[in-house]
């Protein structure tokens, strides 16, 4: 609320009636006595004692002391009046709540006691309450309240501390629905205003870091609905709109459970923060979670309990949020002109009700009622008593174990209909298909802690299913490079959406999710009728979900035994075309920032060689020397078309290492050969490119005479710029010349690195002679990863050939850790041949192979140990490479 300036002036005169040395001292026994009371509510809370009482009591103590600074600075007979108003009016002062304060009286009064005023707002402060205050006559209340509907709902929780029945009568004249925001224009007003605040946190409770206070479903959407009881209706709280028909005694219950809950944590959030803070960050959760009893359990850390009790609670405060905003909108529009859709359906301003009164009677009715929502799309959503009666009945419908064949072939009947997805959402997020799919409940909620699944189990299931349900759109999504032309080839799409319904159903349990998942799709395919070929496929999808994603990002998939191997495990057709669908909608819904351009490109390659593979005959596996006359007859075919010579095409063929034909893909290999173009052997020369149609995704190419401690040079450059790498192939060329190619993204996902400036950049790198002197940049690392701290694990092993080590290395994320690792292969005078790099949140995993500068395997012990205490030394950050 807006101050006068004069009345915060802390230097301001003090009144005669009291002397200024005192103040000091007052203000400072002030403090130590909150602090006490304090510290033994925050005992207190630790003993778990009732968090309305620890509320109310903290609020009682500061009302103590700032009426006694008021007695102190304020003379008996002043014509002013002070109002606890916001939050601190309501009486809900957590530990470090906002202290909102009004000092009501006319403006001579204000003239003549602004010396007072302003001593009492000082002393305040002293004392430790820096109180939020206004000073303003009723004729100025009702100005600013018109001009600001914050300051109306602020004034409409005033409390009197200091202040006679007329005072408060006056208040509440000044805001009077007839003077500022009537019923309708505050209702619509508010709702505004908690869809805007709901849509900065992307229309979500379930964020990693969600507020407890603002968010969705959080204590606002609590408080919004009293103000707008109030405004509308005129009762003070929630529970006289019981008497009046507008909320169920089981909904005002769930309420008030749900509201304890979310203050409990907030008041907990506070005690560990040690400020106002309304964020449940990082920092603060495993903490808060010790502080509220939780344990680690098998399958279940501490803290994810902690938070899967707070996304429940959002949903339910959510659900019932926009039941009673429905019935507000009813009490200040009319009742509305039933319009029928269906036999028993029909809609109300827009919303779908069950003109049965005993409605639901069966699990039935519910299926019947989302079908007839699936087939009119353009419904505002179920009406708020059809809502009700839903959610009263939940308890008593069955799951699909114990519903009989008629009432599963519903299911499935939703499933082949119109907007299964939707459906499917609608359903989750109205509690039924938790109660329809008992497994899918215990996941409802749940989160991980970790950085790579931003999102709670159920809301990245119903993400996946989205995404699915835009591959069927019939429009090419540029994210996804081929998954518009594979759907349309699908026999059965509802397998898909069974088997994204359940890939990680089974979090949480302990064991392999993808196992324990693949069994509970099973009885859930056989339970609805689906014949065993189909429900094997669904068995397969979920149990292999992880396969396809794993192979691209892990191995290298220029390597026919790995195209090989991965088609055996596939087999047909079918299951390529539904695992590479599932893999793209579940590596997209996982992160927003996940999906990028680079496993876009990968995962289409996976499945374009991997369905050649199949199409060949998994008897017949492709020689090496095949797979060479193939590429480069592919790619003479490509440097033929842009207008090259056959002999020229043959001269820097013979630049180009055997391997890059074997290993490589045919489009880049004609763009590196064209690259090479006017240069003389044994030149430098370094191209860019975008990698494919995704902003800042690039390909680069370098070939250079070769040099220790040139892949760490040019990592280090690469780092520099902002691009992280995702990939990269060291090959030995003709003439000790490398022939290197690298595929990067930004960093940061944000900033756009231009190819010419790569090139530029990587050309005057290469351009010094001494390449040790160029060093990855230092960052500081991100707040979040320092939460999520991985032991390092450090492995080595043999290529396929024997020739080199295959080095792998899991840690916690950090910047530049690429460009560190590579320092510290290059101190220990060890050759990168290749490097597949991997990042899933704050978790890094990256594979290289290398060799010594003979070009051959680690082979002693001793060495490997010497690699491994190196890199653990970077790694914990005891030394910077």
């Amino acid at each position: 609320m807006s101050t006068p300036a004069a009345a915060d002036e802390p230097s301001a005169r003090l009144p005669e009636w009291q002397p200024a040395g005192a103040d000091a001292g007052w203000a400072a026994a002030a403090r130590a006595a909150l602090a006490a009371t304090d510290a033994a509510l925050a005992a207190r809370f630790d003993r778990n004692d009732d968090i309305d009482a620890l509320i109310a009591e903290r609020t009682r103590a500061v009302d103590a002391w700032v009426r006694a600074a008021w007695s102190r600075c304020i003379p008996a007979d002043a014509p002013l009046a002070l109002f606890a108003v916001g939050g601190y009016g309501r009486g809900e002062l957590f530990p470090h709540s906002d202290l909102d304060l009004l000092v009501l009286a006319e403006a001579d009064a204000q003239a003549a006691c602004h010396e007072a005023i302003a001593r009492l707002f000082a002393l305040l402060w002293d004392a430790g309450l820096a109180a939020g205050h206004a000073v303003r006559s009723p004729a100025q209340c009702t100005q600013a309240a018109r001009e600001d509907i914050t300051v109306l709902t602020a004034l409409s929780e005033a409390r009197p501390l200091q202040a006679d029945a007329a005072a408060d009568a006056r208040l509440r004249a000044a805001i009077a629905p007839t003077l500022a925001w009537p019923p309708r224009e505050y209702f619509l007003a508010k709702r505004e205003e908690q869809r805007a605040r709901h849509a900065r946190f992307d229309d979500t409770s379930d964020n990693l870091e969600p507020n407890l206070k603002e968010g969705p479903g959080g204590l606002r959407d609590v408080q919004t609905l009293r103000w707008m009881a109030l405004r509308v209706l005129g009762a003070r709280g929630l529970q006289p709109l019981v008497a009046l028909g507008q909320l169920g005694a089981d909904e005002y219950a769930t309420l008030e459970r749900e509201r304890r809950l979310l203050s409990r944590l907030r008041y907990g959030l506070h005690l560990v923060a040690g400020k106002r803070e309304e964020r449940l960050r990082f920092d603060y959760q495993k903490a808060l979670a010790a502080r509220l009893g939780h344990v680690d359990a098998a399958g279940s850390l501490a803290v994810e309990q902690m938070m899967q009790g707070f996304y429940r609670s959002a949903a339910l405060v959510l659900r019932i949020n926009e039941r009673l905003l429905q019935r507000f909108e009813e009490q200040l529009e009319g009742e509305a002109v039933p319009e029928p859709l269906a036999a028993g359906y029909d809609a109300r301003r827009g919303y779908l009700h069950a003109t049965d009164p005993g409605w639901p009677r069966g699990v039935e009715d519910v299926f019947a009622l989302l079908a007839v929502w699936a087939a009119h799309p353009q419904l505002r959503g179920l009406h708020s008593q059809t809502a009700r009666a839903l959610a009263e009945a939940l308890p008593r419908l069955p799951d699909y174990p114990r519903a009989d064949a008629t009432v599963r072939a519903r299911f499935m009947a939703l499933l082949r209909g119109p907007q299964p997805v939707e459906t499917l959402a609608r359903m989750a997020r109205l509690g039924v298909l938790g109660r329809w799919i008992p497994a899918f409940s215990r996941v409802s909620g749940r989160m991980q802690f970790d950085l790579f699944h931003v999102y709670t189990v159920d809301q990245h299931t119903l993400a996946v299913l989205r995404n699915i349900a835009g591959f069927a759109g019939g429009v090419a999504d540029p994210r996804f490079a081929i998954a518009h032309e594979i759907w349309p080839r699908l026999r059965k799409p509802e397998l898909l959406l069974l088997a994204g319904l359940f890939h990680d159903i089974a979090k949480g349990r302990g064991g392999d999710h993808s196992e324990l998942g693949a069994v509970d799709a099973r009885d859930f395919c056989a339970a609805h009728g689906l014949s065993e070929g189909d429900t094997a496929l669904v068995q397969w999808l979920v149990r292999q979900h992880l396969l396809m994603s794993v192979t691209a990002q892990k191995q290298d998939i220029g390597d026919s035994d790995v195209i090989h191997r991965f088609a055996t495990r596939v087999a047909d057709r079918e299951r390529l075309d539904l695992l590479y669908l599932l893999t793209c909608a579940d590596i997209a819904g996982t992160s927003p920032k996940l999906w990028n351009a680079w496993k876009d490109r990968l995962l289409a390659d996976l499945y374009t060689a991997t369905r050649l593979a199949l199409r060949r005959g998994l008897e017949h596996p492709p020689a090496a020397a095949e797979r060479v006359a193939e590429t480069r007859a592919a790619v003479r075919a490509q440097l033929l078309a842009q207008g090259l010579e056959a002999a020229e095409i043959e001269r820097l063929f013979a630049r180009i290492p055997e391997t890059g034909f074997l290993r490589g893909r045919v489009d880049s290999l004609a763009w590196q050969a064209a690259a090479l173009r006017g240069i003389e052997a044994g030149a430098s020369t370094v191209r860019a490119r975008p990698l494919v149609q995704h902003a800042g995704a690039l390909e680069v190419f370098v070939s250079a005479p070769d040099r220790d401690g040139l892949f760490a040079a040019i990592v280090a450059t690469l780092d520099r710029l902002g691009l992280a790498i995702q990939q990269a192939r060291l090959l030995d060329g003709p003439g000790g010349q490398v022939f290197d190619s690298f595929e990067v993204v930004p960093a940061d996902g944000q900033r756009i690195v231009a190819a010419d400036e790569v090139e530029r950049r990587l050309s005057a790198a290469l351009a010094i002679a001494d390449l040790d002197g160029i060093r990855p940049a230092r960052r500081t690392q991100p707040r979040h990863l320092r939460h999520f701290r991985l032991v390092p694990q450090i492995g080595f092993g043999l290529s396929a050939d024997g020739r080199r080590t295959v080095l792998s290395l899991v840690s916690t994320d950090r910047p530049g850790l690429l460009a560190d690792v590579t320092r510290v292969l290059r101190r220990q005078r060890l050759r990168v041949h290749d490097a597949r790099i991997a990042t899933f949140g704050e978790r890094a995993e990256d594979v290289f192979q290398i060799t010594d500068e003979r070009d051959r395997p680690l082979a002693d012990p001793q060495q490997q140990q010497a690699l491994r205490d190196a890199l653990l030394a970077c790694l914990e950050g005891e030394q910077r490479p």
